[in-house]
C-alpha cells in the first residue's frame, strides 16, 4: 500500500496542542521530531537504548502524519489548515508549512535497525543478526542480539554495568535469575561466562519471543535458559515457578520498581547469593541502597557509568 506523508513545521511549544488538533480531526499515528533533550523525569521513566545524536534544541518541531491513497487528502488538509489558523490566534504555532511526499508501506518495526550496529562491551562483541562477524573478530566472545521490540541490546549504560558484574560473580555452578529479561542478553551472557543455568522473567510477551529467538541464534538450548511471563513482585504463581536457591539475581529495572522487588528477591536467593541491580538514576542511588540494606543484604559495590548506577549486594 502507498501512503501520503505530510510533514508539518511548527514550534516545540506548540507541538502538543498541534498534535491534539490532528488527533481531534481523526488523524492517528503521528510522529514528532524535535531536539528537546530528555528531562530528568524522562530519564527516570525510561531507558533509551538506541538513540541517534541530536543537535541543540532550536525551538522547531516537525509533526508528520499519513493518509492512505483513497483518503480525501484535500479535505483533510483544509481542515488541518483551518484549525491551525484558529490556534495561531492565541499562540505562536510557527510556519505551519506542510511538505507532502509519497511513501511505500512503512516498516515501523525494523526502521530502528539503521541505528544499531556491532560494538564492543570490553572484549565482548555484540552484533545484530543482520550483520556479519568480521574475520578478525571470530576468536572473540560473540553474542548475536536482535532485540526486536524488547529492551536490551547492550548499548545502554545500565546493561553494561550488569554485564560486568555478572561476569565478575559467575562461576561454573551459578544459577542466575534475570528479572525483566528483555531481549535475554544478560541470561545468555551469564551462560557464555560459564553459568550452569539461567532463568528470565518479564511482563512483556514480546520479551519472551525475543529471548527465545536470540537463544536460537546463539545456539543456546531451552534446557539452559527458561523464560516466563509475569510479575514476580506480586504473582504467587510466578514466584513458585521461578523457585529459590539462586546464586545470582540481576534486575536492570527502574529504581521505583527495585524498591518493592528487593524484599521479594531475597526469598529467591540462597544464603550468600549475589543481587545485582541497575537502571538507577543517580538521584535514586540512596533510595535503592537503603532498600537493599533493609531487605537483609550487605552492599558490596556501587558502580557508576554516565548518569546511571548499579548496586551489587550479598544476601546475609
Amino acid at each position: 500500500m502507498k501512503w501520503y506523508k505530510f510533514r508539518l513545521k511548527t514550534t516545540t511549544k506548540a507541538e502538543d496542542l498541534v498534535s491534539s488538533v490532528l488527533m481531534d480531526l481523526g488523524i492517528g499515528g503521528i510522529e514528532i521530531e524535535d531536539k528537546i533533550p530528555l528531562t530528568q523525569k524522562d530519564k527516570e521513566q525510561m531507558f533509551v537504548d538506541i538513540l541517534p545524536e541530536i543537535e541543540p534544541d532550536d525551538g522547531v518541531a516537525y509533526i508528520s502524519f499519513y493518509l492512505e491513497e483513497d483518503d480525501d487528502k484535500e479535505k483533510v488538509l483544509d481542515d488541518v489548515r483551518r484549525e491551525l489558523e484558529e490556534l495561531s490566534s492565541f499562540m505562536d504555532v510557527g510556519e505551519c508549512t506542510i511538505e507532502e511526499s509519497k511513501t511505500e508501506d512503512v516498516d515501523w518495526v525494523n526502521n530502528w535497525k539503521q541505528y544499531f550496529h556491532q560494538f564492543y562491551v570490553d572484549d565482548i562483541l555484540i552484533i545484530p543478526s543482520w550483520e556479519d562477524v568480521k574475520p578478525e573478530d571470530e576468536d572473540k566472545m560473540i553474542i548475536h542480539i536482535d532485540p526486536g521490540t524488547a529492551f536490551g541490546t547492550g548499548m545502554h549504560e545500565t546493561t553494561q554495568l550488569c554485564i560486568r558484574q555478572i561476569r565478575k560473580y559467575t562461576t561454573p555452578s551459578t544459577k542466575i535469575l534475570d528479572v525483566g529479561c528483555g531481549s535475554g542478553i544478560l541470561g545468555m551472557l551469564a551462560l557464555k561466562f560459564g553459568a550452569a543455568y539461567s532463568v528470565g522473567t518479564d511482563l512483556d510477551p514480546c520479551a519472551i519471543d525475543a529471548t527465545y529467538e536470540n537463544m536460537e541464534v546463539n545456539g543456546i538450548a531451552k534446557n539452559q535458559y527458561e523464560v516466563m511471563i509475569g510479575n514476580i513482585i506480586d504473582d504467587e504463581e510466578v514466584q513458585e515457578k521461578v523457585g529459590c536457591g539462586y546464586d545470582i539475581v540481576v534486575a536492570n529495572i527502574l529504581a521505583d520498581v527495585l524498591v518493592p522487588l528487593t524484599p521479594v528477591v531475597a526469598g529467591h536467593l540462597k544464603e550468600g547469593g549475589i543481587y545485582i541491580t541497575s537502571g538507577i538514576i543517580q538521584e535514586k542511588e540512596d533510595t535503592v541502597v537503603e532498600a537493599v540494606k533493609a531487605s537483609g543484604f550487605t552492599v558490596l559495590e556501587v558502580n557508576h557509568q554516565g548518569e546511571w548506577v548499579s548496586v551489587t549486594a550479598r544476601k546475609n
